[in-house]
């Protein structure tokens, strides 16, 4: 149980899991958390086993990405992907490891390397996919690795949306809009408020979403959310008992901001889409590069006639 849904060892400590096993069993003595961490450690060795059996004979890719908890510790994850007898894609974590040491090129690469050695794919790693952080692509570099490096299409795909934001004047009204999301997510009353007007208005009863830079298509997320719920919004905001004067009047949003989120909604619909598409687990993504990129270019990101000034910037500096 433990194993399986990943719960902390101390749960066989707890009062209520102890009545548990009582009641279902009187005379069954709850192992203590020494002999648990034991079962558990000789669990995951069985599973590296049946693992490396499983790709002794594959050629691999691997992901990596480096994380912070939040603990504030630094970990470094490694993934490997495979494919079976019977086609099946299948991944698995080969590393989740605390990184006390600097981000350097070099003890990245190290990590990488000891990685791959222990788990017996020396010289079958194909390629490694990873972002596009100057030291991780610094640490797949030939000179340091065997392997093919691969900066994540996903990825690439959204720093170019954050250039689109930044050329056109669109982070000016993310950062509005996400001031205005902040107050009525983290105020009580304000969100009772919403909820009431909701319901007058016969609008959905969805929570306004907070964009977040490195979640992506979350600005796309957050804009269509807030069109959603833009006379609602406007309703709490002019409620002079529910919103104070000199807070809406720091809140409310511009006409044109909301225009903006409007007209920009389709571009951005495309780029989640093909983000989406892109960031599929268990099917083999690489086929649909040329053609995800092609109809951005050539169809979603080119200037049509109706398109703002600023909605046009922002498929441009994209499309570049």
């Amino acid at each position: 149980m433990i194993e399986k849904d990943m719960m902390p060892v101390s749960t066989t400590d707890g009062e209520g899991f102890r009545e548990l096993i009582h009641f279902m069993e009187p005379g069954y003595n709850i192992p203590s958390r020494t002999t648990i961490t034991t079962h558990l450690e000789a669990r995951y060795k069985n599973k590296k086993a049946e693992l490396k059996t499983q790709v002794a004979a594959a050629n691999v890719a691997l992901t990596t990405d480096c994380w912070t908890a939040l603990t504030t510790e630094s970990y470094i994850t490694i993934t490997c992907h495979y494919i079976e007898n019977d086609w099946q894609v299948k991944s698995a974590v080969l590393l989740t490891e605390s990184l006390s040491e600097r981000h350097t090129a070099e003890n990245l690469a190290d990590k990488l390397n000891q990685s791959v050695e222990s788990w017996g794919l020396t010289g079958r790693v194909i390629a490694c996919v990873h972002d596009n952080a100057r030291n991780i692509v610094s640490a797949n570099n030939p000179a340091r690795v065997s392997w093919k490096s691969v900066s994540c299409f996903s990825h690439t795909l959204n720093l170019a949306v954050n250039d689109g934001f930044a050329a056109a004047g669109v982070s000016r009204v993310i950062a509005a809009a996400g001031r205005l999301v902040k107050h009525f997510n983290h105020s009580t009353p304000a969100t009772k408020a919403l909820e009431a007007k909701q319901k007058q208005m016969q609008l959905p009863a969805h929570r306004l979403i907070q964009s977040c830079k490195t979640r992506w298509n979350s600005v796309h997320d957050m804009f269509g959310r807030l069109v959603e719920q833009r006379w609602t919004v406007c309703a709490v905001l002019s409620d002079r008992a529910e919103t104070k004067l000199t807070d809406a009047r720091t809140l409310e949003l511009r006409d044109d901001f909301w225009q903006l989120m409007e007209d920009i909604a389709p571009a951005l619909e495309a780029l989640k889409c093909a983000t989406t598409v892109m960031s599929a687990d268990t099917e083999v993504s690489i086929s649909n590069t040329y053609p995800i990129t092609f109809s951005l270019i050539n169809t979603h990101l080119k200037t049509a006639d109706g398109d703002s000034s600023r909605v046009a910037q922002f498929k441009s500096k994209v499309r570049t």
